[in-house]
């Protein structure tokens, strides 16, 4: 029995490092499903884009038959995951823990088969764990072993504190995979410590340890940072069609290739002759681009939305036309005028009034259309007109 060569292009798509590729391979020859696991922490209510890199490659493994298990960390996100961190992370409490787990739950069967797919929670094992379990549990790991670790490191070196029950975080994760028996664990690239620990861990029980398969972090808007919701270069899974859609336009020509590559289900021949048919100048990058966008949007909202987005997105940037479907804000105010920082500011467009100063110097506030330039103009009560910030922030807002 051998692997078709296109069951593996498509497993190490993207991937960063296996470990090891020729037990993958060895499980894949028998020809059984295999168990995959990926585990998530329900440490945010909304997924984005960057979240959904390992669910598309958990998509894969589920297309060619193989078991999928998603596994949601809600007793381990009462610790925090340490990974990357220079700080102890603040443990979140139970009911704020199960709220966002609820829609993870939601949003993860808009790239997963809701039928093929065993979601599970690993407080099911670990809150049965006696503490006598417990002690046995960390007798398998040495001090030494987890100050390898880079992010525990660099703190221990910098007299930063450590807490005892971040190192339970790595020992909860990998016994995740000793109580499910995983054959494959997937996890980004700075997992990479947790991920051999279920390695360890399935040894020290008497199973075969599991494969681990490490994706990238996905970058954000910026292509520098990791997508991320603190840094605001992120996209949400839940975002309304317009914005995924302009959000994903504005990615550069380079970062649409990243993009396509992880995010999208073409095919890599499909994006490799689409690749040289930019470089040769035979394709506009931007018609590339709409490809992705439409792809995405249409994924996580519906054809008709992503078709609808585009032509908005269309009309605004190449033909200047305002959107139809904008909210409509309403202000009260005491006296005859407002100033139209402080109208910014009090519809939600920017976030503070020297924002606002900056972006009309910069010719990004449009009023009906037409670029304003006047810092100080002054809004007249009783009126109503659309504000433009930026390329993509629009709102109706009436002064009364």
């Amino acid at each position: 029995m051998t692997i078709e060569a296109s069951v593996l292009t498509t497993i190490k798509r993207g991937a960063t490092e296996i470990l090891l590729e020729s037990e993958l391979q060895e499980r894949l020859l028998t020809g059984k499903p295999l168990k995959i696991k990926a585990g998530f922490d329900p440490t945010a209510p909304d997924l984005h884009l960057g979240h959904t890199v390992l669910i598309n490659k958990m998509r894969q493994f589920q297309d060619l038959g193989h078991e999928i298990l998603f596994l949601i960390g809600d007793f381990t996100a009462m610790i925090g995951d340490p990974s990357g961190k220079n700080a102890t992370r603040p443990p979140l409490s139970k009911e704020e823990i199960l709220a966002n787990a609820k829609t993870y739950e939601e949003q993860i069967f808009k790239i997963l088969i809701r039928e093929k797919t065993k979601v599970i929670f690993n407080s099911e094992w670990l809150q049965k764990l006696t503490p006598a379990e417990i002690v046995k549990l960390t007798s398998t790991y040495t001090v030494a072993r987890m100050l390898e670790r880079d992010d525990f490191k660099k703190r221990y070196l910098e007299n930063k504190p450590i807490a005892i029950h971040e190192f339970l975080y790595p020992l909860f994760q990998g016994y995740d995979s000793v109580a499910i028996k995983a054959d494959v664990e997937l996890g980004g690239n700075d997992q990479k410590f947790n991920l051999l620990m279920g390695r360890e861990l399935q040894k020290h029980f008497g199973q075969t340890p599991q494969v681990v398969l490490m994706m990238p972090l996905l970058e954000g808007l910026d292509g520098v940072q990791k997508m991320s919701k603190s840094l605001g270069n992120y996209i949400g899974i839940n975002e309304p069609p317009q914005e995924m859609f302009g959000k994903l336009m504005s990615i550069s020509d380079e970062l649409m290739w990243r993009y396509f590559e992880l995010l999208s289900f073409r095919s890599l021949p499909e994006i490799n002759s689409w690749h040289e048919e930019v470089k040769n100048n035979v394709m506009n990058p931007r018609d590339v681009k709409f490809k992705l966008a439409l792809e995405i949007v249409e994924r996580f909202h519906n054809k008709g939305a992503a078709l609808k987005a585009q032509e908005e997105f269309m009309a605004r940037f190449q033909r200047g036309v305002i959107p139809t479907d904008i909210a409509t804000i309403t202000i009260n105010i005491q006296t005859d005028k407002i100033s139209l920082g402080n109208l910014l500011k009090s519809a939600g467009l920017v976030q503070s009034t020297s924002e606002a100063m900056r972006l009309i110097k910069q010719g990004g506030i449009k009023i009906d259309g037409k670029k304003i330039e006047d810092s100080g103009l002054q809004i007249n009560k009783n009126t109503e007109h659309v504000y433009q910030v930026g390329k993509r922030k629009f709102a109706r807002v009436k002064v009364i």
